[in-house]
């Protein structure tokens, strides 16, 4: 367990080096006052640990930049080895004015997964209203407003892959379809490239309309040689008709053909062992078989649960589908 008494902890991801596991975790100081301001103050903690279960916290290793897009907050992202140094792909919010919004994909490098150095100036991979949603498609009062044109309303927790053939590079990005209502919206962007700093963006790799407003945290694994997608929902992003035939869950899973799916979202179920388990890494011990490590959102309830707790034991079920071992 990694608990923190100066700090609220939440989403986080893992990178393993081949000795020690390296967690980076979104933080914010108790001090703001209230959990509900941790948004607009988040940094990515680090930690080290060589079970996922002691942990060793190194202090913050990524925060905003000084101007630009990403000078307000960082958000949750994803770590890969990049031939002889690490890549991590992380989410930001600026000082522009617009809250939450106008979330960003922003990359860094790094040799020693604590020291991080930006890549160029500029975000990587923006949204395209051709498929995906941006504030300049929602409501007023921001489709009003000429700043926020181009302006995403979800574009967050990019997930890095190298392609199992060999061929370049993916990136998977929390988005919205462009063509589909609120909470029922819930899209993975897919951007492609020879490299991590040459990517072009494409259309979705899945269709709207099953129900999630957000594929938050995404991870395409492969478990036991069988693939499958693992995302986060909170339940009030979801539509009346998915609670009504699946319930209040936030932990979710498909069956994958491959590592880019194509996945039927429809055919999601929850991880039901843990209702409250949220934005949790799946990731595989050293004896093989694999876990999730993450946090219990339960903020809805009023217990504060913001720390990253003890792994949970997982296998896939004869459908491929995620559930406790």
């Amino acid at each position: 367990m990694l608990k923190l008494e100066t700090h609220y902890l939440w989403d986080s991801w893992i990178a393993d080096d081949g000795e020690n596991y390296h967690l980076f975790v979104l933080q914010a100081p108790r001090s703001i006052g209230g959990p509900e301001h941790r948004h607009l103050n988040a940094t990515v903690g680090h930690a080290v640990s060589s079970d996922l279960v002691n942990w060793d916290y190194l202090g913050t290793c990524l925060g905003p930049s000084d101007a630009g897009f990403d000078d307000l907050a960082i958000w949750t992202g994803s770590v890969v080895r990049e031939q002889d140094r690490w890549r991590m792909f992380y989410t930001a919010v600026n000082t522009g004015g617009l809250h939450v919004f106008d979330q960003r994909v922003g990359s860094a490098v790094s040799t020693d997964l604590h020291h991080w150095e930006r890549v160029g100036d500029g975000p990587v991979a923006e949204p395209d209203p051709r498929w995906y949603k941006t504030l300049a498609l929602v409501p007023p009062p921001f489709e009003t407003d000429a700043r926020l044109e181009g302006r995403s309303e979800t574009w967050r927790d990019p997930l890095a892959m190298k392609d199992p053939d060999g061929n370049g590079w993916h990136l998977l990005v929390t988005a919205r379809s462009a063509f589909a209502g609120r909470n029922d919206d819930g899209v993975v962007a897919h951007a492609t490239g020879p490299d991590l700093d040459h990517l072009t963006l494409g259309a979705p790799l899945c269709e709207p309309g099953a129900g999630f407003g957000q594929l938050e945290v995404l991870q395409s694994k492969q478990i036991d040689g069988r693939w499958v997608l693992v995302f986060t929902c909170h339940p009030q992003e979801m539509t009346d008709e998915r609670i009504a035939r699946t319930g209040h869950y936030c932990t979710w899973s498909v069956p994958s053909p491959g590592p880019l799916g194509p996945w039927d979202i429809d055919k999601a179920r929850p991880f039901t062992a843990e209702p409250d388990l949220f934005a949790a890494p799946l990731i595989q011990q050293r004896d093989g078989t694999w876990a999730l490590v993450g946090f219990r959102n339960t903020e809805p309830k009023g217990i504060d649960s913001f720390f990253i707790d003890d792994p949970i034991p997982v296998t896939l079920d004869d459908e491929g589908y995620l559930i406790a071992r």
